[in-house]
């Protein structure tokens, strides 16, 4: 999950909390007309949940490092969240333009809120980031300078009962990113086959427990909260397995991955931000848990081997020619001071990729 913490609401020179994905001026001397792209203001019902919409971004001065290298030019912050690693770009850099985009309604009015200090140099859309390429496409950009990944769900998302996001917090059983559109966690819950569920479950770590919560969570139905669900974890699991931790976080985690289609827009979206990126221009995504980080990992390594089949070890025969180079090996962790400030931040993982120049 993204780490981050809720806080109230800074004014719009403060600093808020989240994760981003921007996309800056085009490296072309065509201008990247950021009004035709502005998000429209919220009613005032959502206005107003957008202004709790706060958090803290995680590994915020490594991403600002990263990008410190890249040309002058348009960055995509895919997951713009609240706007914190948005805002800390647009103050590094005073070439870059960010465009944020998100699922979240609620984001989207934070963002827009935070980043309006920056005037045309930011603009947020409420958008799913596998839609990259075709929302790059629609701005007249050829080419990105950046583009940002904070994967996974955010502290506002999980402190709010109504989202159905927690086991710690009861609600409905809800776990959209978008909850406008698409069908609730409790539809998968309460419909899924025993066998379907089980497999989920063991897809995300349950292992040899998966079937026996399927098996619970199918006794069970029907299910409307997020507190009942927890609940028949809870009891379905052994002691042993309670003291670990609490039992239900796996079991919500992919309920949530698979009603959100992550894993599948993240597998659709990589190649395409590479393809975007303009000689010298970076990828970064922070990942938090193992289903993202293997899916950033075998994508970057693959473009930073330019596809080369030859075993481990021995030089190049297929005759690849890498056009990227990752920036570091292996993944960046927070750092142990961060990881004290916020817990949510303790499993993030860190990589980056650059296009070679040509």
């Amino acid at each position: 999950m993204r780490g981050e913490a809720s806080g109230s609401v800074p004014d719009a020179g403060g600093t808020m909390r989240s994760p981003s994905t921007g996309v800056m001026e085009g490296i072309s001397s065509a201008p990247f007309h950021f009004v035709a792209l502005q998000e429209s203001v919220p009613p005032a019902e959502g206005l107003r949940m957008a202004l709790d919409f706060t958090h803290e971004p995680v590994m915020a001065a490594e991403v600002v490092s990263l990008f410190t290298p890249v040309p002058p030019g348009v960055v995509v912050d895919a997951t713009v969240g609240g706007g914190g690693h948005a805002a800390a770009l647009l103050d590094a850099r005073a070439d870059v333009t960010v465009l944020g985009l998100d699922r979240d309604p609620d984001a989207v009015g934070a963002a827009t809120a935070r980043l309006a200090r920056f005037g045309e140099r930011s603009s947020v859309r409420h958008a799913r980031f596998a839609d990259l390429a075709e929302l790059v496409a629609e701005a007249g950009t050829p080419l990105l300078s950046g583009v940002l990944f904070d994967l996974g769900v955010s502290s506002p998302q999980l402190d709010r009962p109504e989202r159905g996001f927690s086991y710690r917090r009861s609600g409905p059983l809800d776990m959209r990113m978008d909850p406008t559109s698409g069908r609730p966690a409790g539809d998968l819950v309460n419909n899924a086959s025993e066998s379907e569920l089980a497999a989920l479950f063991a897809e995300h770590g349950e292992g040899r427990l998966a079937r026996r919560l399927a098996r619970a969570v199918v006794a069970a139905r029907p299910i409307t909260t997020t507190a009942e669900l927890a609940e028949v974890v809870e009891r379905a699991v052994p002691a042993a397995v309670r003291r670990k931790g609490h039992p239900a976080s796996r079991v919500f985690q992919a309920l949530r991955v698979n009603v959100n289609d992550e894993l599948e827009q993240l597998a659709e979206v990589l190649p395409q931000a590479l393809d975007l990126l303009a000689p010298g221009g970076r990828a970064v995504a922070i990942a938090y848990h193992s289903g993202e980080d293997r899916l950033v990992k075998a994508a970057f390594a693959e473009a930073a081997s330019g596809g080369c089949v030859c075993p481990p070890g021995v030089p190049c025969m297929c005759g690849a020619v890498p056009a990227f180079r990752l920036v570091f090996r292996g993944a960046r962790r927070p750092s142990s001071d961060e990881v004290a400030a916020n817990r949510r931040a303790q499993s993030a993982r860190l990589r980056a990729v650059e296009r070679l120049s040509a």
